[in-house]
């Protein structure tokens, strides 16, 4: 039996945050601007973090890799939004919309699994700083991202074949500006319990890992952070993970709003807030890691007087 007979449909239609058409108009060139800024500023953290050999440490191996995903991220969602505005067209085939959910699992939780292991460098540089060298080893950096690679592949992949099972009627206008897997869920004419199952027990799991990871390192950072006798120690030690505590905060406040319920009461307000994780926080993450961080600051100046000269 062919594809097309088994799902009902050879497209969905994506219908985007706005059905009047000045409006799509103005989300077009915001998503436009909040991409190219994206895109271009996190690629040149990327390139200063590889060009200066003076901040080529743990903390900011893990920032380039958050760069990464940021830029994958968004470049699994806005371009086709983007595409699809300018060709007058709603449209995304059903390979499309499959390939676009599995790279969206993938990339959200990496962001997850990033932000753990950061807050976990975090705690070792403030609670053990004479034993943080020796902790966080060039070693055991890449086997924590490898590790979170393979997690996320893993999950990704489980829930993207479990979405190709599912059946899919006439009815194929996603209420998003993107293949996101609730709205999508919502469309089958079949029963969706194992897939809302393995949501809140495997998804939960990866979830809850990273989730978990940062509230006990900052647990045990501000409990060493009180301890700490001076006023300067108590000021510094918050300036290195404040920035860090705003991205989560942004990130998995957004998340929670969204994906903590059955997909069956998905709303339009839950269109709204994906904007959040998906366009606002990686564009957010570029700025609060380059802009309050001094020595990437010093960094990208380098990076752009070496370029002019």
């Amino acid at each position: 039996m062919g594809r097309d007979n088994q799902t009902g449909v050879t497209e969905f239609i994506l219908l985007g945050l706005s059905g009047q058409s000045e409006q799509e108009e103005v989300l077009f060139g915001l998503f436009l601007w909040m991409y190219l800024v994206t895109l271009i500023g996190n690629f040149l953290i990327v390139l200063a973090i590889s060009c200066d050999s003076h901040i080529q440490t743990s903390m900011y191996f893990f920032l380039a890799n958050l760069s990464c995903v940021d830029i994958c991220f968004s470049s699994v969602t806005i371009p086709k939004n983007l595409v699809n505005h300018i060709l007058r067209s709603k449209s995304i085939s059903y390979m499309e919309c499959m390939t676009q959910i599995y790279f969206f699992i993938i990339f959200i939780n990496m962001d997850g699994f990033l932000l753990s292991v950061m807050a976990y460098d975090d705690y070792t540089s403030i609670c053990c700083p004479l034993h943080y060298t020796m902790i966080m080893r060039p070693k055991l950096c890449v086997l924590l991202v490898a590790a979170s690679w393979v997690s996320t592949n893993l999950h990704a992949l489980l829930q993207t074949l479990l979405m190709v099972q599912l059946t899919f009627c006439s009815n194929n206008a996603v209420y998003n500006f993107f293949c996101d897997p609730y709205p999508i869920l919502k469309l089958s004419c079949l029963n969706t319990f194992i897939n809302d199952l393995m949501v809140f027990t495997v998804g939960e799991l990866i979830f809850m890992i990273p989730f978990t990871c940062i509230i006990i390192s900052y647990d045990y950072i501000f409990s060493n952070v009180l301890k700490m006798p001076s006023a300067h120690g108590i000021r510094k030690a918050l300036s290195t993970c404040g920035s860090h505590l705003t991205v989560v905060s942004l990130f998995y406040g957004a998340i929670l709003g969204v994906y903590k319920h059955p997909s069956s009461s998905y709303s339009v307000q839950d269109v709204v807030t994906t904007v959040t994780f998906t366009v606002v926080t990686p564009l957010i993450n570029l700025f609060i890691y380059s802009l309050r961080n001094h020595d990437m600051k010093g960094a990208l100046r380098k990076l752009i007087s070496y370029s002019i000269i």
